[in-house]
């Protein structure tokens, strides 16, 4: 049977599983190849699954085909293969480290923290081929909550689809501040929404040609719309956490910790920025969206030319006691944003007696959770439901 399988076609697809299985442990110098970067870490368990099918195929055609040319084929398919288990070999330790992580910052085990039905596990297979479970859930799109200067922006609301007041978690979208949306990232609003959480994803004017402060003032903005219609959207004001990825988790931060700051039970930061100084002069290297280029874009110049901008744009600067939880998740291996800075920032926390929780994906890079059933973001997931339930808490 295995016979009419070309060896040719066997080595193309040995070479195509190690291509792509190398991006795991390389990172693109350039934002143009950096997906590659990202979604490798998180395709892992079926780059696994077809490096060893090529491998397996190349076993049993051994004895009827060209033995040289399978047998290249096979020692391909070995180190692709060898590459794309990594991720999943280092995820039972990382589970544990991040449990242990959670208790000593919440106090208890995560596995003790009780979910209406949320991620049983933090990586399932079903979940890595069927997607995350979506219940059906209410929404309203395209609600106009200001309009600075001329520019409308807009929020989506998910609610469950049981009326009351509901725990509620404000969104705030990533890009660089340059770009994105509400609708980023929908499958994570969509998912908490079942789990009994309102969910209002907001817009922000975006740079270069709205520069910061426009940013934070438009959170703030949203934030006072959703108190004034609290009740209109089922809105829990007693039981509000702010979400945020990249920019969004920067001004996530911003908002939380600034003194005129809402009363938030929590703060959940996907891989934000921290402090923009540093983060200025002390870049990743590779660098694919050239940080020094982005900043200078949101500021509008450098560091020395406004120190004191660069400080008021930094949440490290607003750090003080009787802040709320924190929850902190960055790449290792993260080449936009460094997950050093968030440690950083978790230890500042803790220092000021605030609740920190840090967890720190060793293989995953900045965006991971752009693959919802990815394997770092089911991880991720399952400690931010968790997180979020254990503040949440009546």
């Amino acid at each position: 049977m295995f016979r009419a399988i070309s060896p040719f076609l066997l080595l193309f697809c040995s070479i195509t599983g190690l291509f792509l299985s190398a991006w795991i442990v390389i990172t693109a110098s350039t934002f143009t190849f950096y997906p590659l970067s990202v979604g490798a870490p998180e395709l892992s368990p079926g780059l696994l699954l077809g490096n060893g099918a090529i491998a397996l195929l190349a076993i049993l055609i051994w004895q009827s085909q060209q033995k040289r040319l399978v047998l290249v084929s096979l020692i391909i398919s070995l180190v692709a293969l060898s590459l794309s288990i990594l991720p999943l070999w280092q995820l039972p330790a990382t589970h544990q480290r991040f449990a242990a992580e959670m208790e000593r910052s919440l106090g208890v085990q995560p596995e003790a923290i009780k979910l209406t039905n949320g991620q049983a596990h933090p990586f399932s297979w079903h979940t890595f081929f069927t997607g995350i479970p979506l219940s059906p859930v209410r929404y309203d799109a395209n609600i106009q909550f200001a309009a600075p200067d001329g520019v409308p922006l807009k929020l989506d609301l998910y609610r469950p689809v049981e009326n009351g007041q509901h725990p509620t978690v404000v969104m705030i979208h990533g890009g660089a501040w340059q770009h994105g949306s509400p609708r980023d990232n929908a499958v994570l609003n969509r998912y908490l929404a079942g789990q009994g959480y309102t969910v209002v994803a907001i817009a922000y004017r975006l740079a270069p040609r709205y520069r910061f402060p426009a940013q934070i003032e438009d959170v703030r903005s949203a934030l006072e719309f959703i108190r004034q219609n609290a009740a209109a959207y089922e809105i829990d004001l007693n039981r509000m956490a702010i979400m945020g990825r990249s920019a969004g988790a920067h001004l996530a931060m911003l908002a939380a910790y600034s003194t005129n700051a809402s009363s938030f039970r929590a703060v959940v930061n996907y891989y934000g920025p921290v402090d923009l100084t540093q983060g200025y002069y002390d870049p990743p290297n590779p660098d694919p969206i050239d940080s020094k280029k982005t900043l200078n874009a949101f500021l509008g110049g450098t560091p020395d030319q406004f120190p004191t901008l660069y400080q008021a744009a930094s949440p490290i600067t607003f750090v003080r006691p009787n802040l709320p939880p924190t929850l902190l998740i960055y790449g290792g291996r993260d080449h936009i944003v460094q997950a050093k800075f968030g440690r950083y920032l978790s230890e500042q926390l803790q220092a000021s007696g605030n609740t920190a929780t840090f967890l720190e994906i060793p293989w995953a890079e900045h965006a991971f959770d752009a693959l919802p059933s990815g394997i770092s973001n089911q991880l991720a997931l399952y400690y931010t439901e968790r997180f979020l339930a254990w503040t949440m808490k009546k």
